[in-house]
């Protein structure tokens, strides 16, 4: 199927409802952080990059605050967001005044940051105990005691995360050990099933030639992507597994499966690289972990990606198309160009289903 870029869109009219999407924009339920959400088009109503930082010690928050704002001006923004996530108060003089919402000061710096570097802060909200306030808003509303409940039920963006195969977890740490490696027992299972096809394939390619095994190997991922579809049963068996992350191996194959991010299958493929990135011994994790950081990217989800690629590195910290994409990351390359990218560098190919 071609690339036909995000399916649909979502639209969220009022700062309530961006609260609320917090554990959707950025992966997990964010605690004690302060988030910034880029606003783009001719109007600045449009939303963009998401960013997220932990809350900065209260007496040194320039650094922090500055990384946050060279991040988000990759997106070009015509203006920002801001939400402070936080149940604590703040840390000095025993907490702000009864009248007050807590970490103003904090407000304070990050509005004067963002503002030297010319983007217009269009609201500052706290999101806390299931409420939100605004820092801008005198009303009965908005004083400390009250707040305005986050709006309930299934929101559009949560359906949406849904279809597109998201996962929001609790806290950045649940994200982690989604994707950490698995335990002893299981590894040294891993271990030996890899060592024998490792053994087989050496010989497979002295009988048939590489590219003979290369195209084995990418019916084999095809399958896997296949049986990780609705309804999928059981997963993959250990040599299964291996078989995935030897052929991965190959940069012409992992090329091949990086068409998977824009299709139909991308939500199955990215099932199957999870449970590669679980499962496959270093250095073998780092082909599949470095496809699982651009699905999840190419679908907006950058604390997977962020979270994919440092898997990627333990595995093998100089594996080049994970150091690359790290820079990407980094520089905050929008999905839109990670998917143009796909594109050009691949070519058409049947394997966007």
């Amino acid at each position: 199927m071609p690339d036909a870029g995000p399916p649909f869109t979502v639209r969220l009219s009022d700062p309530g409802e961006v609260a609320a999407a917090l554990p959707h924009l950025i992966g997990f339920q964010p605690r004690e952080s302060l988030v910034a959400v880029s606003l783009r088009g001719p109007d600045g109503r449009r939303l963009g990059l998401t960013g997220r930082t932990d809350l900065p010690p209260a007496a040194h928050p320039r650094p922090v605050l500055d990384g946050l704002v060279r991040s988000m001006l990759t997106d070009r923004p015509a203006a920002v967001l801001l939400l402070v996530a936080s149940e604590q108060d703040d840390d000095a003089d025993g907490g702000p005044s009864p009248a007050e919402l807590p970490h103003r000061p904090l407000v304070r710096e990050a509005v004067l940051a963002f503002t030297a570097a010319r983007v217009a802060v269009r609201e500052v909200l706290l999101v806390r105990g299931g409420r939100w306030w605004s820092y801008d808003c005198d009303a009965a509303c908005c004083l400390p005691g009250a707040g305005t409940p986050l709006p309930g039920g299934t929101s559009p963006l949560a359906a949406a995360s849904v279809v597109t195969g998201q996962v929001v977890e609790a806290d950045r740490a649940a994200l982690v050990r989604r994707l950490a490696p698995v335990g002893f027992l299981a590894a040294a299972g891993m271990a030996r099933a890899c060592d024998e096809v490792g053994d087989e394939l050496a010989r497979r390619t002295a009988e048939l030639g590489w590219d003979a095994v290369a195209e084995e190997g990418w019916a084999a991922v095809l399958a896997a992507v296949d049986a990780a579809g609705p309804g999928a049963g059981a997963g993959l068996s250990d040599r299964q597994v291996a078989r995935l992350a030897w052929g991965l191996r190959d940069v012409d194959l992992r090329d091949r499966a990086l068409t998977l991010a824009l299709g139909r299958s991308a939500a199955a493929a990215e099932g199957v690289w999870t449970e590669l990135t679980r499962r496959a011994p270093a250095p073998l994790a780092a082909a599949p972990a470095t496809l699982l950081a651009v699905t999840a990217w190419v679908r907006g989800d950058g604390s997977l990606a962020n979270v994919a690629l440092e898997r990627a590195l333990t595995s093998e910290p100089t594996y080049t198309f994970a150091v690359l994409l790290r820079a990407a990351l980094d520089a905050c390359l929008p999905p839109a160009e990670v998917r143009r990218l796909i594109r050009d560098a691949c070519g058409p190919s049947d394997a966007r289903r």
